[in-house]
């Protein structure tokens, strides 16, 4: 598998540089999930960094990656079915002139 030095910004992890295996598409995930574990022996802490292009590239040039903090965590997806509207339609019967 190949992996890429990709360096990470803001959170615990700034300025650091770590190799992060490439997918098939030869991009690093769109996550990267740090589990920090308590020194304590309680539950650990998942720091959450996400995926950013780094800069513009050079043409012809795959695009560079970054990993920046996201101290919020990663916003929960919502699938994305091929047969759902979005809610734009306004209220009422469609052929109703007063809406």
């Amino acid at each position: 598998m190949k992996s890429e030095d990709t360096p990470f910004e803001g959170g615990p992890m700034d300025g650091r540089v770590l190799p992060v295996l490439l997918g098939i598409t030869g991009h690093p995930p769109k996550t990267y999930r740090i589990p920090v574990p308590d020194p304590d022996g309680g539950p650990e802490t998942v720091l959450v960094y996400r995926r950013v292009p780094r800069g513009p590239g050079r043409v012809g040039l795959s695009n560079r990656w970054k990993y920046e903090y996201a101290p919020e965590g990663v916003p929960p997806r919502r699938l994305n079915w091929p047969w759902s509207k979005p809610d734009a339609t306004p209220g009422g019967k469609p052929d109703d002139a007063d809406g």
